[in-house]
């Protein structure tokens, strides 16, 4: 159950970023997946770098 309310989290996030930059999307991102991680339990560190590089990727892909 975790996971999946962590990778809907996660998706919320990055569709909700969809308009940031690059860095502007990793900061969101990372901070996303931190509270989303902090949320459900999970490792914090772990859900920011993953959070970050979503956020990343979606900044550059929209940017």
């Amino acid at each position: 159950m975790k996971k999946i309310a962590f990778a809907t989290v996660l998706l919320a996030s990055a569709v909700s970023m969809s308009a940031c930059s690059t860095l502007r999307g990793a900061g969101i991102g990372a901070g996303a997946g931190a509270a989303a991680s902090a949320v459900t339990g999970g490792n914090v560190g772990k859900g920011a770098a993953a959070g970050g590089a979503a956020g990343a990727v979606v900044g550059t892909v929209v940017d």
